[in-house]
């Protein structure tokens, strides 16, 4: 067996697992974001327009929730294994206004073993949530899991 190789009877992940990551949505990070992605629409940017709608705030764009929940998959297994995201939806349920501190939380719903791919391949429900229990975005999400090529792995 190589490093590359984990064995079948270890799993990078396990059902019921959950982890998350409080992230802040202030004007700044708004702003900058929604540049960088090239998403000029004036309700990321202009918080005269902004509160002149019916959010009455700058608004996180779509790209900007969702590639936090995203990365965060990456973060928290790039610890222990290579993660390598397969795909994702995300379901927009309500609009992240500017001051929003949202929780990013995923929860592992299944791990299958893919000898074929040598690793597992884990299926995720995830969600943008605050603490009154409001979700903003909800998600789903397939990942395979390989063991580092550096050899430093939990099995």
């Amino acid at each position: 067996m190589t490093a590359s190789h984990a064995p079948a009877t270890c799993r990078l992940a396990s059902v019921g697992e959950r982890f998350s990551e409080r992230v802040a949505f202030d004007e700044a990070s708004i702003r900058a974001f929604a540049r960088l992605c090239a998403d000029f629409n004036p309700l990321h940017h202009d918080a005269a327009y902004a509160a002149a709608s019916p959010f009455r705030t700058l608004i996180a764009c779509g790209p900007h929730v969702t590639s936090r929940l995203m990365a965060l998959t990456a973060t928290h297994y790039a610890k222990t294994c290579q993660p390598l995201g397969l795909g994702f939806t995300f379901r927009f349920v309500r609009a992240v206004p500017a001051g929003a501190a949202l929780d990013m939380q995923w929860d592992v719903t299944a791990v299958e073993r893919k000898d074929s791919l040598s690793g597992d391949v884990v299926t995720l429900d995830g969600r943008a949530i605050d603490d009154d229990g409001v979700v903003y975005v909800a998600a789903h999400g397939t990942l395979l899991l390989r063991p580092r090529h550096d050899g430093a792995h939990p099995c």
